[in-house]
């Protein structure tokens, strides 16, 4: 085995550097690479491991930004984490620096399990937010037809971390561009298959994100969609 690519988050990857210190592994994660042991430095991430991280300080604010575009009035946010999802503390925290910077209120709520979903949004309600950003978790992304569904049954505009929830019926998302992710891990492979060592090869950050905007959905919220956004989309579900 020439690499190994390990694009199962956090796990896939302590598992690949734990089997072998010797075959170069290309990981994607969606926390720090350094806090959990993969690599010594962003720039020189030294042994057999490189790869991506989905870690950008600046994608909570973009999310808070577009709610605040199509939804002005709503100066109260909720947000919906998963507390066992290692990036989650991450994003809360810059969700929070964000929304000074923006003038909005955040009420944080979390959900661990699918039976928890309705009291979080429940408790939204009883915050009285005026939208919610849904935290980027895979455990999110397998159950967006019931998040989708309580959005639309509590009559909230909610933005998703993955296109896959405005194809559902979610009103918009913006995230990394998935495919540009995997090219990027098959660019890594092929330069360490051309003799590069990973150790030489900087941890990367995602460069290309999707603004995805479900027109129906706003259509049924009442929310008119600002042309700057419709420009900036990278798709419109019409």
């Amino acid at each position: 085995m020439a690499v190994i690519a390990a694009t199962g988050g956090e796990p896939a990857a302590l598992a690949a550097k734990a089997a072998s210190s010797t075959i170069p592994i290309v990981f994607v994660i969606s926390g720090d690479p350094l806090k959990a042991g993969l690599v010594a430095s962003f720039n020189r991430p030294g042994g057999n491991v490189t790869g991506i991280t989905l870690l950008t300080s600046a994608i909570e604010a973009k999310r808070l930004g577009l709610l605040r575009e199509l939804v002005p009035n709503a100066t109260s946010i909720g947000m919906l984490v998963n507390p066992n999802y290692p990036t989650s503390e991450v994003q809360v925290n810059d969700a929070h620096e964000a929304s000074r910077t923006l003038g909005r209120l955040i009420h944080v709520v979390t959900a661990s399990a699918e039976r928890d979903f309705d009291a979080s949004f429940a408790t939204m309600v009883q915050f009285q937010v005026g939208a919610v950003v849904i935290g980027n978790d895979p455990f999110f992304t397998a159950h967006r037809d019931q998040l989708v569904t309580l959005a639309e049954r509590y009559s909230i505009p909610a933005i998703y971390s993955q296109r896959e929830f405005p194809d559902v019926g979610g009103l918009l998302s913006y995230g990394t561009h998935i495919p540009d992710l995997y090219r990027q891990v098959g660019v890594y492979s092929g330069k360490i298959l051309n003799g590069e060592r990973p150790s030489d090869l900087p941890v990367m950050q995602p460069t290309k994100f999707e603004l995805v905007i479900n027109a129906k959905t706003a259509k049924v919220l009442g929310l008119t969609v600002p042309p700057t956004l419709l420009a900036l989309a990278d798709e419109v579900i019409e």
